[in-house]
């Protein structure tokens, strides 16, 4: 029989304390294989310093970190050559072309083969979009190019595993789409991919797997349909008999009603809505309106953390 592929990320009780405050409390990520993972939580929750563990950059006050089946830190230069990072943003020189930047940080690198240098740097470039703009100086790229570029940099030998710290972060809507499809790519090919950010939106669009961060902590954690079924579906209904109505809907499981004029608003049933309607009829209540709005990603974070989070793009 065949046995589930091994995490590529997971932790047991990873914690890191700065002058006594822990600002990562025991957390356990279990980031799939294949899976494009969504490190979700407001800025300061957490996220970066988490990431710059996972990385060997930041040691842990207390836990366990393995990676790609190999532990961290005491294994991390074994690891690090199978993993591509972008973390806190690209640093490149700003009067090189991009093409020199990768070339220069490829020299640095001792795994890498130099002979096969301009080959890999070429396809990096291609991957990410950059190959019209190889021979352009830094300082002139957009921020999304800028992003791109790091990316490529992450890429420019084969990698398992790629993880990006807020991507998306100061781009505008053009870059943001730029740096989600790359990903979506990168996971075509079978790289698993963990992204942090702040950005419900973009993180709700790009990811399988969802881990969410509050104040340090991980108060959720699996696959996004999963997360998405544990919350509330809401009723909404415009009736002339309102106090009937909720009567009804109370008496059919709802657990949580309000109504302002003729709108009438229920959570916490689990009747589908054709059976909802007949009660309601049955019962002598005019229905002049019903909808049904499904449980959102927002309102079960909401429930989690008792805040929202960004879902501007």
């Amino acid at each position: 029989m065949a046995t589930p592929e091994a995490p590529a990320i997971r932790t047991t009780g990873l914690t890191k304390t700065f002058g006594g405050r822990r600002v990562v409390d025991g957390i356990d990520l279990d980031v799939p294989t294949g899976s494009v993972y969504g490190f979700l939580g407001p800025n300061g929750s957490g996220k970066t310093t988490t990431i710059r563990m996972l990385l060997g950059l930041a040691r842990p006050t207390a836990g366990e970190i393995t990676m790609l089946g190999s532990a961290v830190p005491a294994q991390v230069t074994r690891v690090l050559p199978r993993v591509g990072a972008l973390v806190e943003g690209p640093a490149f020189h700003p009067q090189l072309s991009g093409r020199a930047n990768l070339a220069r940080l490829d020299a640095a690198d001792a795994t890498s083969d130099p002979r096969t240098a301009p080959e890999r740097i070429a396809t990096a470039l291609e991957r990410v979009g950059l190959q019209h703009a190889r021979d352009k100086r830094f300082r002139v790229y957009s921020l999304g190019m800028k992003q791109r570029l790091g990316i490529a940099a992450g890429l420019l030998v084969p990698r398992d595993l790629l993880v990006l710290d807020e991507p998306t972060n100061g781009l505008d809507p053009q870059g943001t789409r730029e740096v989600r499809h790359l990903i979506d790519s990168l996971a075509a090919d079978g790289i698993t991919v963990l992204v942090s950010s702040h950005l419900l939106s973009e993180i709700e669009q790009v990811c399988t797997h969802l881990g969410v961060m509050r104040e340090g902590r991980l108060v959720a954690q699996g696959p996004i349909d999963q997360l998405r079924s544990q919350g509330r579906t809401l009723l909404r209904l415009r009736t002339g008999e309102p106090a009937e109505a909720i009567t009804v809907l109370r008496r059919m499981g709802a657990d949580e009603t309000s109504h302002q004029g003729d709108t009438v608003l229920a959570g916490g049933m689990d009747q589908a809505p054709e059976a909802v309607v007949a009660a309601l009829v049955a019962a002598g209540v005019g229905v002049r309106e019903f909808t049904v709005r499904a449980p959102s990603l927002e309102d079960v974070f909401i429930g989690l953390t008792g805040e929202g989070f960004d879902v501007s793009g």
